[in-house]
């Protein structure tokens, strides 16, 4: 009898504690799977459907300062006094790295003028490329805030009145608008054949086309959803083409474009129109 009751025991105790185990690594593999940390742009990479970052997990949670998978350096900006003091926190690249191919605007931070400019140009020896998570403030009110890849904004950036109210709210994929078009000459969207400027459902910004060896085709902008100023066409060697010219405002009507300057394959100009 006692025999019986000191193996009923153990096997109570052996069961009873497997329940244990199992109970304490339940809730590990339920609500554990996912970390995230504050000073992440998670959310934009979520909303973003063209970015090809990878899922965080513990196991390859990236690195503190790590954006895209590039290293990166803290700043901030003030200026204004008393109740109007804007502050800028951002972060910039460590080491130089080339903007995206033609985009518009890069963004950047000047280092004799202490500040984040605009400029459709940049110099390396001038400045340095923001990269990361962006936030402008006025005291505790968020005015903005935003993301840049390598100097252009890329996914949701949002605008904000001094009352906190939401002004704007644009959408963008490394400099590019998220409305934009872009096609390509093969399958595996590598080699870019056009790439065509949309926002808010109209045209609007730098349009590209590109020959099937990478060189650019024709270069030109549109606004308002019409072509204006100076459209160039180029052959596939790189060599120019034709000059083509619009008018620079998009809301005059009546004056049709014309044929300005035109070359031959040898880079012998075949044509200058007298219109100037």
């Amino acid at each position: 009898m006692a025999l019986r009751l000191a193996i009923i025991s153990l096997l109570t105790l052996v069961f009873s504690g497997s329940s244990f185990a199992q109970e304490k690594e339940e809730p590990f593999g339920v609500e554990g799977q996912f970390t995230f940390e504050t000073e992440r742009p998670y959310k934009l990479l979520e909303l973003d459907e063209k970015t090809d970052e990878p899922v965080v997990t513990k196991k390859n949670k990236p690195k503190k300062k790590y954006y895209y998978g590039i290293k990166t350096k803290k700043r901030f900006t003030r200026k204004g006094k008393g109740d109007k003091v804007l502050i800028e926190i951002f972060y910039v690249l460590k080491k130089h790295e080339p903007p995206p191919l033609y985009v518009k605007d890069i963004y950047w931070y000047d280092f004799k003028r202490k500040e984040i400019r605009k400029t459709e140009k940049f110099d390396p020896a001038r400045g340095v490329l923001v990269h990361g998570p962006y936030k402008k403030m006025q005291g505790q009110v968020v005015l903005e805030e935003g993301i840049f890849y390598k100097g252009s904004k890329h996914g949701r950036w949002m605008k904000y009145s001094k009352d906190d109210l939401l002004e704007d709210k644009e959408k963008y994929y490394k400099g590019w608008p998220k409305e934009s078009l872009v096609s390509y000459y093969d399958p595996e969207r590598k080699k870019v054949k056009e790439l065509i400027p949309v926002e808010y459902g109209e045209r609007e910004g730098n349009y590209f086309m590109f020959h099937e060896n990478g060189t650019l085709a024709v270069q030109g902008e549109y606004r308002f959803n019409e072509r204006v100023g100076e459209w160039i066409e180029n052959y596939s060697s790189g060599k120019r083409k034709k000059i083509i010219s619009y008018n620079k405002d998009p809301f005059v009507r009546g004056t049709k474009p014309y044929v300005k300057r035109e070359w031959d394959e040898s880079g012998r100009e075949t044509y200058s129109s007298p219109i100037r």
